[in-house]
């Protein structure tokens, strides 16, 4: 059984309510519905505002909200298509609105200016491996790998590809590689304690997730998919400590009660 670890999973994700890769709370496989269709366009525009933004303008753009984000990208896409920076940020930002297809499409383009776009072959394996086309990744991430072999991150990725392509064994060599250049990397460590709980082995997982989780750059995931993992031990206290420590109040009650409905009925 493969679990989707861009999500915060396994295939329990049916009634545990999610942390996206940015942080963001999510309904399991939703995308947001505002955001549904075309890949957002731009607002009607003052006249000013037809040419290519400054790098001031560009820079000020990561403290807005996606769809604003998605919005202005798009446009600097549209008025320079050749813009390989504009088509990768377009392509992060709509895979964090759940649009993967949208978002490997923004990453192709890129590709098809710049065939070795670094930034666009590891945008088009994370859009696949979000979409769980996790087999059609492999290929960019092993071009990303031969033009990086010292980052951690492709080959992070590729233990998520090849576990979405039934290839456990695989995947857990590359998680392991992911961690020879990055030792004790959170984000890895939980990708691989994901796969030992993939397997039933919820022990390792735990001792795993337990080292990513005391780590000072652990994140919300990291932390939550630990309490998912002492919880589907029946520990749900602890679970239930971790879980109110990271979430508001109802998406905390919400993910509780999901644990609490999976315990074994008592005689």
């Amino acid at each position: 059984m493969c679990t989707n670890r861009i999500l915060l999973a396994m295939s329990l994700s049916a009634g545990w309510l999610l942390i996206s890769a940015s942080g963001a709370l999510s309904a399991p496989a939703a995308a947001d519905k505002k955001a549904s269709g075309k890949a957002a366009q731009p607002q009607a525009m003052h006249p000013e505002a037809i040419h290519k933004a400054t790098p001031q303008q560009r820079a000020m753009v990561d403290r807005l909200d996606p769809l604003s984000r998605a919005t202005f990208w798009s446009n600097e896409t549209d008025l320079d298509p050749s813009d390989t920076v504009a088509g990768v940020k377009l392509a992060a930002v709509l895979r964090e609105l759940g649009r993967y297809e949208e978002a490997d499409s923004s990453a192709q383009r890129v590709l098809a200016v710049e065939p070795n776009n670094y930034d666009a072959l590891l945008e088009t394996a994370r859009a696949r491996i979000a979409g769980r086309k996790g087999f059609y990744a492999i290929e960019p991430l092993r071009l990303a790998i031969k033009a990086q072999p010292g980052d951690w991150r492709p080959q992070s990725l590729l233990g998520v590809a090849l576990e979405q392509s039934e290839r456990p064994a695989e995947a857990k060599e590359a998680y392991q590689r992911a961690l020879s250049l990055s030792p004790d990397n959170p984000a890895v460590l939980s990708n691989l304690a994901m796969s030992y709980a993939s397997e039933g082995d919820r022990v390792q997982a735990e001792q795993l997730l337990r080292r990513a989780v005391a780590r000072p750059d652990a994140t919300i995931k990291e932390r939550q998919n630990l309490a998912l993992i002492v919880g589907l031990q029946g520990r749900i206290d602890e679970a239930e400590r971790l879980i109110r420590s990271d979430l508001p109040p109802d998406v905390a009650s919400a993910n509780i009660a999901y644990l609490r409905s999976l315990q074994p009925a008592r005689p």
